[in-house]
């Protein structure tokens, strides 16, 4: 009986893929959780202090990462939506393809797809990112962000750890098999 592992097809599926599919949903839930406490709980703008280097500040995010682009006359509005739905779908097909032993790059990718489709319902929905986790020291103050900011930075940091670290083991070991 042939398997299913050793099929390479532009749609085949693996599964046991589905749970890093949760991840990105766990992902998706609690940032989309935490805004809505934020958005209700919170005056816009108005910082609530939590720790000497935090603070809970609504804010919104009517452009990119650290708003860029914000106030580029609304365009970028469709342009991030449509940008994240496109990336979005191929994150799924290539997280779902991916082979069973590796565990660190589907992680990756299932916190960085969370991550942009929790910014995408709000893009979508609201027609701006809802952030409000605020970091500072003294007078230096880091851009608020959301947890869907924070999951796609998890994910691209451990993105880059496979991709330096993790990649250039597993093409060793493929050498090995077939020596």
């Amino acid at each position: 009986m042939p398997n299913p592992e050793n099929k390479k097809g532009l749609f085949q599926f693996y599964p046991r893929n589905l749970l890093w599919l949760g991840l990105s949903v766990l992902a998706v839930i609690l940032d989309q959780w935490t805004k809505t406490i934020a958005n209700t709980h919170l005056t816009y703008a108005e910082s609530i202090p939590v720790l000497p280097f935090l603070n809970w500040t609504l804010l919104y995010n009517y452009g990119a990462a650290f708003s860029f682009l914000s106030d580029a006359g609304g365009w970028q509005r469709y342009f991030f939506t449509a940008l994240a739905a496109v990336v979005s779908t191929i994150f799924v097909f290539w997280l779902m393809r991916m082979p069973k032993k590796v565990v660190i790059l589907p992680m990756a990718i299932a916190l960085i797809l969370g991550g942009a489709i929790g910014n995408l319902i709000d893009r979508a929905t609201l027609g701006y990112v809802v952030d409000f986790i605020h970091f500072y020291y003294q007078n230096s103050h880091f851009p608020a962000f959301n947890l869907a900011d924070s999951s796609i930075t998890l994910g691209v940091i451990l993105l880059l750890i496979d991709t330096f670290f993790l990649e250039k083991q597993r093409i060793q070991r493929a050498d090995k098999q077939h020596d």
